[in-house]
């Protein structure tokens, strides 16, 4: 079992002290996922911003999708079953962040056009955190695989 709530705040402090909302989600469950707070960063690094900036899947899915990974992992290209399991698991992740927020893009979720860079992700600040929900995106999201978890 791991303590949700221990977690979301672990997350969201990630988040607010510069990491990207995947790495915010990762690193609070490096210890799951086997890793240390450096490789869990580096492993997800590039899912910020819906992978890269691009305003595709928001990074704090994919940062939860890493850790359903571990935790119901696809080694065996043939093993249908897993494979099955995983997505499902991955699937159900996104089905109930996507009833509580309406949507899993992070465009969406910005509403990109409106905000787009401003003010600017590269400089996190009291202004960004203000404008952007992706906190309470990285709460909600950390919640989720952690109640996921405690339910396997």
């Amino acid at each position: 079992m791991v303590d949700v709530a221990q977690r979301r705040n672990k997350a969201v402090e990630l988040f607010k002290s510069g990491f990207n909302c995947a790495q915010a989600v990762a690193i609070a469950y490096c210890d799951v996922l086997g890793m240390s707070d450096e490789e869990a960063a580096k492993v997800s690094g590039s899912f910020g911003g819906g992978m890269g900036r691009m305003g595709e899947v928001c990074g704090t899915l994919s940062g939860s999708f890493m850790v359903m990974g571990h935790l119901i992992p696809v080694v065996d290209p043939k093993d249908a079953a897993t494979k099955q399991a995983n997505y499902a698991a991955v699937r159900e992740l996104a089905d109930r962040f996507k009833a509580v927020f309406g949507n899993i893009r992070c465009a969406d979720l910005l509403q990109e056009k409106k905000i787009r860079h401003t003010p600017s992700a590269d400089d996190p600040n009291a202004e960004f955190y203000a404008k952007r929900p992706c906190a309470f995106y990285v709460a909600v999201a950390a919640e989720l695989v952690g109640e996921r978890i405690n339910a396997m």
